[in-house]
């Protein structure tokens, strides 16, 4: 029985698969390859999954449900891992409808798909855009969340609806992971850090919102995959204690959890770039802009319960990171990028 990774070209996606691959499990990767970002760098992450025995390669759309229905009809699935959505919370405001398309719509095909089968375990990616106008520190995924600030967390959070009322009535084990600003080489390229270095390195001024004082949790790319691995055998349980008079939204009576992964220190994003400055050797021409629409001005992780559950914390420095990332930029496009 095979792993299906959706979003296999996509950032995180090869990174997993990649990781799956070395381990010696059978993936099938779905993704679209659609233009929201360079379709050449998605095609290059995948030129090197279909290097690697095991791995096969099925284009499709989420939300076309014959697609992804001869998916799931002519494979046999252990374990399902949806990383695959349309990211970005500014392109959101630009482009509601592919989001819908997409997280919503797409995610139910594969919730039926996973219901159908009857999957093991369904592994599915939220995010940290979820808390919205909350503020209390660090989020805790036993904090509410019926307050977000852009379409793409709406989405989101439609997500983790949707999966625990497949949860709940068909018993379908399910786990949402809400990653935390996740950065490093095969990044995206729609990402702050990725256009940073981009145009740095050509001497172009850089745009930085909230005038640089929002803070983020940073989280390496490594340390997002090992948090999904160690999850993947994890298989959740009902909780026997969950209350509906106190609900926890963290848990349930249904097989359904929810975790942070998110390195659990904050930086500052001109701290961040200051980083960034030292491992490109240059000094950053900055922009300073107000708030955009949407944005959150600072996320922060409680990972406890992952700590608990399988024993792991993120480690990794940002100057390890975004020296591991420069390094592998100028590999990809050259040294002035």
């Amino acid at each position: 029985m095979a792993l299906l990774v959706t979003g296999a070209a996509g950032f995180i996606g090869y990174h997993f698969c990649r990781r799956m691959l070395q381990e010696g499990f059978e993936v099938v990767g779905l993704d679209n390859l659609n233009d929201y970002y360079e379709v050449s760098l998605k095609k290059d992450r995948l030129a090197l999954l279909e290097r690697q025995a095991g791995f096969q390669f099925v284009q499709a759309a989420l939300e076309d449900r014959e697609a992804m229905d001869r998916v799931f009809a002519r494979n046999r699935f252990s374990r399902t891992v949806h990383l695959a959505a349309q990211a970005g919370v500014r392109y959101s405001l630009e482009n509601p409808h592919a989001y819908v398309d997409s997280n919503v719509a797409g995610f139910l095909n594969i919730l039926e798909g996973c219901r159908r089968q009857e999957v093991e375990h369904l592994i599915f990616a939220s995010s940290s855009s979820v808390y919205g106008a909350n503020k209390t520190k660090p989020f805790s995924v036993h904090h509410n969340v019926d307050h977000p600030v852009s379409l793409y967390a709406a989405t989101k959070k439609a997500g983790e609806l949707m999966a625990h009322t497949y949860s709940s009535l068909f018993g379908l084990p399910v786990t949402g992971l809400r990653f935390f600003t996740v950065y490093g080489p095969w990044g995206r390229p729609d990402m702050a850090y990725y256009s940073f270095t981009r145009s740095i390195l050509r001497g172009e001024p850089i745009r930085v919102f909230n005038y640089g004082r929002m803070k983020r949790d940073f989280t390496y790319i490594d340390d997002i995959v090992e948090g999904m691995v160690r999850l993947l055998d994890q298989l959740p349980e009902p909780d026997p204690g969950w209350d509906g008079e106190r609900p926890d939204p963290g848990r349930s009576c249904a097989p359904y959890r929810l975790y942070n992964i998110g390195n659990n220190k904050p930086v500052e994003l001109l701290h961040f770039i200051e980083v960034l400055e030292r491992a490109l050797g240059r000094e950053a021409e900055k922009e300073l802009l107000p708030l955009q629409p949407g944005d959150m001005v600072e996320t922060y992780a409680d990972i406890d319960d992952l700590a608990q559950e399988v024993g792991f914390r993120p480690e990794t420095t940002i100057e390890e990171g975004i020296g591991r990332f420069v390094e592998w930029y100028r590999e990809y496009h050259g040294a002035e990028g």
